[in-house]
């Protein structure tokens, strides 16, 4: 399973967009952790594979990512990362 954030060349069928989104509470002593932010991206991409696997995709194109900072005025802050693309699975030749 493979990741892309461009298209890919060789023939192959679109099944669908496939999404993750994962959160990470900061406590007040490490309110201004962002390199947190690394943690999330390896969550967010492994849930993007298993479920394209769950859709026997070969892989995921166009992958794009939108971080997010939470400010709850009685909460601590939340980093929030969603990854989204484009499955695809591979076209054999006959």
């Amino acid at each position: 399973m493979f990741l892309s954030t461009e298209d890919y060349p060789q023939a192959h069928k679109v099944l669908g967009v496939v999404n993750a989104t994962v959160h990470l509470m900061l406590p007040s002593d490490a309110i201004d952790s962002f390199e947190s932010l690394d943690q999330l991206f390896t969550e967010v991409q492994q849930k993007l594979r298993e479920r394209a696997a769950e859709k026997d995709a070969d892989g995921i194109v166009g992958v794009r990512f939108n971080t997010n900072v939470a400010n709850v005025q009685v909460a601590p802050k939340f980093l929030v990362l969603t990854g989204y693309g484009t499955m695809i699975q591979f076209i054999e030749d006959k």
